[in-house]
This record gives structure tokens, sequence and C-alpha cells, in this order.
């Protein structure tokens, strides 16, 4: 019986409370729904007896049912005077302790401190799979599998969840249902009844909706056949209950098999629909199959397929190409826009009459019996199945795309809010989501009650990652900058001037005669627009429910942990890179990571009293009179380009001990934007910090966007074949290089910028230019390199350091700072590795024309450059600055 009394304790029961509670009802369910009833709330003590619960002794604010006979608040929820501070609802498997609290006698100013939002976990669990058994069903003439106990205990990593699962399931799939009005009549439940996989989710509720309302032989009353307990006829006559009678929400158990069931059939259908065709596969990647003996029970799914939350590996993301003539074939676009539509369309149905069975107090129609007394395991549903489709649409980094597949990611925001909008549910927003990072089969066994059926055991490893309110932030980032985008080039606001009586009676006459003309927007424009604003709404609206449900503290402490777009007006980040370089990478990855992107004001303000005061303003930049051309224009078709691009450059720049991509945007002219790329390490460039000025013109994104080298000693030093001394930048993508390039409607200042930094900024970039592509390893490359990691000292390096160029000051200065001991071993290995020779502005010792050039001795600068970075990069460390 103690665990019995153990599971009513992690529901938030006391002891006490449990003991009565099953001297009443032998099985743990009916004892748990009486418990959340209220029926036993009265019993108090326990006082000196300890919890067995990893939680503290707090009790849970439980949603009232609706056959008490309390007085109901507005809200549909008991009035309850008690404070709840210290009792709102925590989930029921306690993994995360409560750490907050100073001590005895000190009360916690965030009761929520050190729970829901760790995601340094990892559990490694056991999980058992069946082979399912086959069974027919006459009525709709189905041949159907009926859900296996280790399918509906799938994913499932946590003890306290695993425990309500299994016993739903065997309560549902064995045993009888007896009379609840004594009669000594019952009903055999089947496993069939409840746990048949149909077709199609709505052949399975029609089903159930058929057989779950029992007529007993005995005495000719009705009961459901989930709970056992009597059906009535007699409607709570509240403002907020339901009027109508539909059998499927009479009772919790109901609620948690059909959710359970339903999000388990998303589950497969989503991964049928996600995974790529096995018959697309080259042959040769295919997972080689054991062969099949009679000894050996047949699985009609491997690895992949059954557990396909297993997070793939990272994207790889690079630019196109240099040489070669290859072009892109852009044929069959839209034949796979309209196979992905088809394929949102039916998964985004099905997440759609899922929904109906969610807990929703707020339902239209008002909340049923199921909405108010919430079955344990309709948390452990969500988190384990929904959450897998969840993470993987919100990863998606490209806002355009969930904006053309909005038929699915509108129905998944709609879950978000139902989700949060409960008390029971609203936690799992700010709950990490635990996905599979590693599976590990052991060999298959017969099962012991039916020999033709095999069973195989599992263990798998589950790892913590950003929670559905994270994950949704990320979104939300990218739509604010997206809709920053569609707003166009501002122009500039004039002052207005005092109407004369003669203005104002014109004003007058003519209203109702002439309609003021309102902007036009493009129905592609329109569609983002909506998109971006409905995911803003999503969560704010997440927000506001949480705030209701679990209060403003969890509420904050969730808000700090998620991620945020930062500006040059933002409080300066300062991080400490510890003493060793596993701490130094680690806060430069969480420094990197916060700062890759932020809006700033890269105008140049003008003298007071001057001509220029009250024009166009200018700009730090290159191409600073092609930004005052366009000051007043409004181009659609350019501004949803620079949309798009500005929502998937908020999140997705790459960041990397080795080499980052930083951002700067101006805040009002969002087309003006200035680049910071830290060379990659294994090349002469590693470390180097390189400038670039682009401009998004006003054919963008039909043309490529105009992009310039900044950092050339003024002018002096080409340090690649492809960034010459004036700044021009020779690329494929921009027009400038032979090679694939830009793709109207396709390409992306993301893919332009990714390939400087990879195919620009190489090992070897010597090889760079097309006369000398074949001489890899070469004392003519080995010169060239010897003579880039010259230049990047002196200019990429103690340049920058000592002049940091505006607005990378402080991102040049931090990068140094926690780089330096690291840098420090470079510059001696550079300095050990050099050759001698004089730095030359234009190769290795040898121009490009290939004529040889005098080398200048072996003093040639770079041990003072060296020693006077050495000594910069100390002053920073001492200084912390």
């Amino acid at each position: 019986m103690q665990a019995e009394i153990q599971q009513l304790v992690e529901m938030g029961a006391t002891p006490a409370q449990a003991r009565a509670a099953l001297r009443q009802y032998s099985d743990v369910m009916q004892a748990a729904e009486r418990f959340f009833e209220g029926a036993f709330d009265h019993i108090k003590g326990d006082q000196d007896e300890p919890m067995a619960s990893n939680s503290e002794t707090k009790r849970r604010p439980r949603p009232t049912t609706p056959d008490a006979d309390e007085e109901m608040g507005s809200d549909g929820v008991q009035d309850d005077d008690e404070d709840d501070d210290e009792g709102d609802y925590i989930d029921y498997d306690s993994d995360y302790e409560t750490k907050a609290g100073g001590g005895q006698g000190i009360p916690d100013v965030d009761p929520y401190s050190g729970i829901f939002f760790s995601k340094d976990r990892r559990e490694e669990v056991i999980e058992v799979e069946e082979q399912p058994e086959v069974v027919d069903i006459p009525e709709v003439n189905e041949r159907v599998k009926l859900m296996t106990q280790g399918q509906w205990m799938k994913g499932c990593p946590e003890g306290g969840e695993q425990s309500f699962l299994f016993s739903l399931y065997s309560q549902l799939s064995e045993g009888h249902c007896a009379c609840p009005h004594g009669c000594g009549t019952s009903v055999k439940r089947k496993k069939s009844n409840f746990f048949a996989i149909y077709s199609s989710f709505l052949t399975y509720t029609q089903q159930l909706r058929k057989i779950v309302r029992q007529t007993c032989k005995g005495c000719d009353s009705e009961f459901c056949l989930a709970c056992g307990e009597s059906i009535s006829t007699d409607r709570v006559k509240r403002p907020t209950a339901a009027t109508d009678d539909d059998p499927l929400f009479h009772c919790s158990n109901l609620q948690g098999v059909i959710l359970g069931v339903g999000l388990s059939m998303l589950e497969q259908l989503f991964t049928e629909q996600t995974q790529e065709p096995q018959e697309a596969k080259e042959p040769n990647s295919r997972t080689p199959k054991r062969r099949k003996t009679d000894s050996t029970p047949e699985f009609d799914d491997d690895d992949s397929v059954y557990y396909a939350s297993v997070q793939p590996a990272g994207k790889k993301k690079g630019g196109i190409g240099y040489a070669g003539d290859q072009k892109e074939d852009n044929t069959g676009q839209l034949e796979a826009q309209a196979i992905q539509h088809a394929k949102d369309e039916k998964i985004g149905n099905l997440l759609k009459a899922i929904r109906v069975y969610l807990p929703n107090l707020h339902r239209e129609g008002g909340g049923q019996t199921s909405d108010y007394l919430v079955h344990p395991t309709a948390l452990a549903h969500l988190r384990r199945r929904f959450n897998y489709i969840c993470s993987a649409l919100l990863r998606n980094d490209s806002l355009a795309d969930m904006s053309d597949r909005a038929i699915l990611y509108f129905e998944l925001l709609h879950w978000l809010e139902t989700i949060s909008n409960h008390e029971a549910l609203a936690s799992m927003m700010a709950m990490p989501i635990m996905i599979v990072v590693s599976v590990k089969s052991v060999s298959v066994k017969r099962s012991t009650t039916n020999p033709n059926l095999g069973i195989r055991e599992r263990t798998i490893v589950y790892e913590g990652s950003s929670g559905p309110r994270e994950l949704l932030e990320a979104i939300a980032i990218q739509a604010q900058a997206a809709l920053k985008g569609l707003e166009g080039v501002k122009p500039q606001e004039s002052p207005q001037e005092e109407l004369t009586e003669e203005q104002k009676r014109m004003t007058v006459d003519t209203k109702g005669k002439s309609k003021e003309q309102a902007v036009e927007v493009s129905d592609e424009n329109q569609k983002l627009l909506d998109f971006c604003h409905r995911i803003l709404a999503t969560a704010n609206a997440i927000d506001r429910s949480l705030r209701d449900t679990k209060g403003d503290a969890f509420v904050d402490r969730l808000h700090a942990s998620l991620p945020k777009l930062f500006t040059t007006s933002s409080v300066p980040i300062h991080v400490d890179a510890g003493t060793t370089e596993e701490s130094a990478r680690k806060a430069y990855m969480e420094w990197a990571t916060r700062v890759r992107f932020e809006y700033c004001d890269l105008t140049i303000p003008a003298e007071i009293g001057s001509e220029e005061e009250n024009t166009t303003p200018h700009f730090k930049f290159y191409y600073s009179n092609e930004a005052r051309m366009l000051a007043n224009s409004d181009i659609p078709k350019r501004s949803l380009a620079i949309a798009k691009e500005l929502a998937i450059l908020t999140t997705n720049l790459p960041v990397a001990w080795d080499s980052s991509i930083f951002l700067r945007v101006d805040e009002t002219r969002v087309d003006v934007i200035k680049a910071l790329i830290t060379g990659p390490e294994g090349t002469p460039y590693y470390n180097g910090c390189y400038l670039f000025d682009i401009f998004l013109g006003p054919s963008y994104n039909q043309a490529p966007p105009s992009v310039k080298y900044m950092t050339t000693n003024g002018g002096k030093f080409r340090f690649n074949p492809n960034l010459y001394a004036d700044g021009k930048v020779c690329l494929s993508l921009l027009g400038t290089w032979a090679g694939p390039g830009w793709v109207s409607g396709r390409s992306t200042l993301l893919q332009v910028l990714i390939s400087i930094q990879s195919m620009i900024l190489c090992d070897e970039p010597y090889l760079n230019e097309p006369g000398w592509a074949q001489s890899a390893g070469t004392p003519q490359s080995h010169a060239y390199s010897a003579n880039v990691r010259r230049m990047v000292v002196k200019t990429a390096m103690l340049g920058n350091l000592k002049s940091p160029p505006e607005p990378f000051g402080d991102i040049i200065r931090t990068h140094f700072r926690l780089k330096a001991r690291s840098i420090a071993t470079q510059l001696d290995s550079w300095l050990q590795k050099d050759d001698g020779k004089a730095t030359t502005a234009d190769g290795g010792g040898y121009t490009m024309g290939g004529a040889k050039v005098d080398a200048g001795g072996s003093t040639n600068g770079l041990k003072k450059d060296v020693d006077e970075m050495k000594a910069l990069l100390a002053h920073l460390e001492a200084s912390k600055a």
C-alpha cells in the first residue's frame, strides 16, 4: 500500500489524506479523483511524518469540479481566501527541487527559484517495445493494431509520470468495470475499447463515444466504462458549466486516454510526413538489415522511426562556391510547395481535432467535467509527445517558411495558448523539453505471455533542451525584426504647422468627399505582417495566462532565462573569462550569442544650426550617399525581402570560439548594415577582426546586396585574392566572381556572410586566385599566408584594438579580452613560423601577376607588432574592461 500512498503524495495529498482515500477506494485512480474533488480536505495532521516525495510538502491548488457546491468566481475556479503563494502547481514528478529561500523562518521571495528552468538534466531510461496485437473491428470494417504498454509509456523519462501512465493503461485494458450501484453486474474492459489505433482520429473518437456510456443489464442504470461512475442526466447549473452532454468529457480517465492515443497518432503522422522517404535515399546510405531467422521476432520499425525525436546533427551552413558553371535547378519548386501544403494541412487538421480534448476552462459552450478534473497523465502526454512536435516546428529558422505554412503554425500557436491557460498545464511552458540524444538497442526476446510476439528493450538517454516558451521567444524576436523591416524606410517627419482658419474650414468642407489614401500593402507583405502579429500576440497571451495561473515571480524568472535582442542602449554586458580555457570558451559563447545582432544609431549627427540639420542624415557608412537617396522611398518587395532577411539574421548568425559573425543594423534604416567577422581557426586570418559595410539597395532581393570590405589599412593591404585593397569583395553570390550567382527570392545576406567567413577567410588563401588554384602546399602559398599573418597582426588585430571602428568597439575589446591567453599563444606560434620577409601590400613575396618582389631582409616588424599586441592583451586582462 505504501506505493499507492506515495503516488497520492506526489499528487499533492498529505500521507493522512492518502491513507484515508485508499481505505475507501482500493483503486489509486479513484482515490485520486476523490482527492482532487476535495473529499479529504478536512483531514489534517501527519506533521511528524516525512513525505516520501522529493518535493516540499506543498499542496497544489486544484481546479474545482463542476459538481461542487462552493461559490465559483467569474473564471470558473473556486474562490478561496487562502493564500496559495506557497502552493502553486509544481510538476508531480518533482524532478526539480526548490532551492530558493534563505533558511528557516525566511520566506522565499521567489517560490519558483531553481525549478522548471534548468536544462542541465540527463536521464537514462530502459524502455520496452513489444510487437502489437492486431484485431478486427467489425463495426468499422478495419483491422487495427492495439497500442502496447511500451508504446503507451514510450518517451517518458519521469518516474512519477510513468506510474500514472502505467496505472491508467492497466485500468482500461483489463479487468471488469462493476456497476456503481452495487447490483453485482459488471462489464469486461477490453484493450480494443480504448487502445485501438484506427486509420483516423475521428474514427477512434466515434467508436469510443459508442461504447463509453454503458447501460447496466442488472439495474438498467447508466455508467461510464472508463471510470465506473454513474452518469447523471442533471446538468450543473453554473454560468461556466457546459450545457451539452458529450460522453467523452465525462471523466479524467477519458481525457487521459484520448490525449494519449491522439498524440501518439499525431506523433506517428508527423514522423511519417517529415522523414525522408526510404526510397529517396541512396542505396549505400541505407542501414544494413539483420538477416531474419525463424527464431527472430520481426519488428516493422527501426530505431530512427521508433524514436523519431532523436535530434539530427546541426545544420550545415555554407555559401555558394567560387569556380565552375553549376546552375541551380529550380524545377519542381511549386510541386514541392503543394506537397508540403498538403502535409501541413493533414497535420494541422489532426492537431485541431485533438485540441478539443485539452483541458480548457474557457471552451466555447462552457467547461466540461474533464476540464476541471484534469488527469495526472495529461501533462505527461503533452511533455513527451506534443513537445516533440512543438520543438521540431519552433526550431525552424525561417520566419518566411513559417508564414507560408501558416495553416500548421497557427494551430500550433492555438495549442500553446490553450495549454498556458490552464493551471494544471501552464508550468509546461517553462519546463525544459527532454529530447532523445542516444538510443541503444539490446537483443530481442520472446514475450512470456504470447510466444508469437517479440519484446526488445532499449536504453534511451534524454537531455534537457529549451522549453516551449523559450523556443517561442526566438520566433518572437524574428517577428519583431520582420515588422521593423516591413515598416520600410521611414520618411523624415516634418513638423506640423498651425492651420489657418481658412484651411480648417476647407478641411471641414471636404470631409466625406475625399478619403485619406491608405497605404497599400501587397498580399505577400500582409500575410507576413499578420503572421508576425499573431506570434507576438500568442507570446503576450501566454505571459498573461502564466501571471494569472502561476504568479509574477514565475513569469519574471521565466523571462530572465529567455533569449533577448540587445541594442546599444542596453546595459553593457561584462563577462569574466575565468581561469581556464574551458571557462573562457563558455563565457565567450554566452557573450557572443547575446550580442551578435543589435540595432544601433549609425547616423552622423549634424551640427546644430548647420544647413544639414533638418535634412536627410548622413551615415558612418561607405554607402551613405546611396542610402540617403532612398530616404523617402517605399518599395514593398524590397521591404518584404528585408523583413525576411532580418528575421533570419536576428537568431541565426553563427557564433563560436573559432569564428563568429556580428551585425549592427541602423535602428531607423534597416537597409544600412555593418558586419564584423572574426577569422576562423586554422587560417592565417584567425582571431583577426574584419569589417564590412553592407547596403540593401533599391532592387534587393532581386539583386544582391552591396558589400564593401573596410579592414584594408587605409586602402593599402590586400588580404586575399578576393578582398581587394580598395574594398572590393569578389564573390559569385555578389556577381563579382565566377560561379553560381544570386538567386532572386532565395539567396540571402546570411549566405554571403558565411561564404566570406568560410571560403574567402580560408586556410590557404593563395589558392583563391584561379591561376594558382593547383598550387597547394607550394613555397609561394606558404609565403602568401605568412604575409597575410603579418597584415592581420598589424591591422586586423593591433590596428582594430588601438582604434576600434564604430560601432564595434566593445565587441572588439571583449573578443580580445576573453581570448587573450589563447591569442598570446597563437602570436608566439605565428612569430616562430614567420619567414622573415618584409610585408608586401599585395602578396607573400610575390605580386598577383607572379613577379618576384624583394623580400627586404628579416626585420619586417612582426615581432614589434606581436610584443605590442601582447602588452595590450595583458592590459585588457588586468583591467577586466
